[in-house]
């Protein structure tokens, strides 16, 4: 099955950097990027799924309880995907704003860059 840029964008947010369960985070990391996928965010690029995996773990041993959040519909040209998201504590207003943009190619990511617009102080 062949994903389109709008249904990755969906899947790179909910089911990978949302998932708790390492193992079905780890499936939906294999079936939603390339084997050498990039990933920038703004201190650090990351190299591949194993790298891309860790990071992700990373970031829900940061905050367990914060959830992504995506913030308005998927945007998508050609093999182009954007979808912004929100991220914070479960019912609570956002701490962190920003955008995902990913290129993908037969249907898998091949880059994704991850942009903060927004950082403000937990309540």
């Amino acid at each position: 099955m062949t994903s389109s840029p709008a249904d990755l964008m969906r899947r790179n947010l909910l089911d990978v950097f949302n998932e708790p369960d390492p193992a079905r985070r780890a499936a939906a990391i294999a079936e939603t990027y390339t084997e050498d996928v990039v990933w920038h965010e703004s201190d650090r690029i990351v190299h591949g799924r194993k790298d891309l995996e860790r990071r992700a773990e990373e970031l829900r041993a940061e905050n367990p309880d914060w959830v992504f959040r995506p913030a308005g519909p998927v945007s998508a040209l050609d093999d182009i995907g954007h979808l912004g998201f929100r991220y914070g504590p479960v019912d609570q207003p956002p701490v962190v704003s920003g955008m995902d943009i990913a290129r993908t190619k037969d249907g898998v990511i091949i880059e994704l860059y991850t942009i903060v617009t927004e950082i403000r102080q937990p309540s």
